[in-house]
């Protein structure tokens, strides 16, 4: 008689927590006492790819975020990090995240421990996501389907001139903590 064993993917004696890369737990429910680094964010965000994985080729979140950081005029540093969430929760298309109101409040939740413990400046979500909707019209007339990005002339937004390079996870990882080391010299 064969047994039949079950694997568990979730060690549920951990409750709401993942272990990241470096080790260390991140817990959904506790953000902020999470013990966590900007290396976490950016081993998480390099190796999640952009919408859902449909484009053409993989494209990085981190590699999302050095294109909006360079293209801000101010808040780099906040530009950089505007998607550090996603490196716990990855990267939720938004059509998705509107059908899953508790979802938004962990985010939510996550966010305000990132800002919280990176010093972010409260007021840069207005400025980063008008250059986030600009990087978002250029990358996407780059690495999604045809006519994927006709929505930003119709509403009036200019594709920021940027260039995916579709880095790989490691220079994409590399690339996000130099920048970050930079800024916060900058600091």
């Amino acid at each position: 008689m064969n047994m039949i064993r079950r694997v568990v993917a979730v060690n549920v004696a951990k409750g709401s927590t993942i272990t990241l890369a470096s080790g260390k737990l991140f817990d959904f429910l506790d953000p902020h006492g999470s013990d966590f680094r900007s290396e976490d964010i950016a081993h998480g965000l390099a190796h999640v790819c952009r919408y859902a994985g449909q484009c053409r080729s993989f494209y990085s979140v981190a590699e999302h975020s050095l294109l909006v950081a360079d293209t801000v005029d101010e808040f780099a540093y906040e530009a950089l990090l505007h998607d550090a969430s996603e490196a716990f929760i990855g990267d939720v298309t938004r059509p998705f995240k509107q059908l899953l109101p508790e979802y938004r409040q962990i985010e939510a939740a996550v966010e305000d421990a990132i800002i919280q413990r990176f010093g972010m400046d409260r007021n840069f979500k207005d400025t980063v996501k008008r250059t986030d909707l600009r990087v978002l019209a250029a990358e996407q007339a780059q690495v999604m389907a045809p006519g994927c990005a006709d929505w930003a002339l119709e509403a009036g937004v200019v594709p920021a001139p940027v260039e995916v390079q579709h880095l790989s996870p490691a220079a994409a990882k590399e690339a996000f903590l130099s920048q970050y080391e930079r800024y916060l010299e900058l600091r």
